[in-house]
């Protein structure tokens, strides 16, 4: 069995005036993030995290901020287009295991429907993506609620007739 795992890591500024969607989930709050794309910070750690297993470099690379294709995309269409890469080079994933780092909006009764997004979106169980909710105990810039950032560990496996 060739298994390998990745590591992502995302941050984004919470502003007025801009839609909060962690998860591919639309979740009611005073503020937003900041970003060339609609800004979801869990997204973008999972992209990251299954680029980097699949040695694909990052998000960064794929779906710069200098281009307009990206301008107030939806992360779902770049965790999408993550997963097609990660297929046509030969993998499939195993699980994902997440954390995000918010003072608020409280995040737990919101999880399950993050889970349930993301699975539908990478076409896998919802039981092989995990979720978990934090704070900073007011500590650093997630503490003053100036920003939310999300850490995601992946398992990839090959697939054995694309070796």
């Amino acid at each position: 069995m060739n298994i390998r795992v990745g590591f992502g890591y995302d941050v984004h500024q919470l502003v007025e005036g801009r839609k909060l969607f962690l998860g591919g989930v639309n979740i009611e709050h005073s503020m937003g993030l900041l970003g060339h794309s609609d800004a979801d910070v869990l997204i973008h750690a999972i992209c990251d995290a299954l680029l980097g297993a699949a040695n694909l470099r990052d998000i960064g690379y794929h779906f710069p901020d200098s281009d307009e294709r990206y301008h107030n995309i939806d992360s779902k269409v770049l965790l999408r287009e993550t997963v097609a890469l990660l297929f046509d080079k030969g993998y499939a994933i195993g699980n994902i295991d997440a954390t995000i780092c918010a003072e608020q909006p409280k995040l737990n009764p919101h999880i399950p429907s993050m889970q349930q997004t993301l699975a539908d979106v990478m076409g896998i169980d919802n039981d092989c993506v995990s979720i978990k909710a934090t704070t900073t105990e007011k500590l650093g810039f997630t503490g003053r609620k100036e920003g939310i950032s999300a850490y995601a560990t992946v398992l990839i496996e090959k697939i054995p007739e694309k070796k």
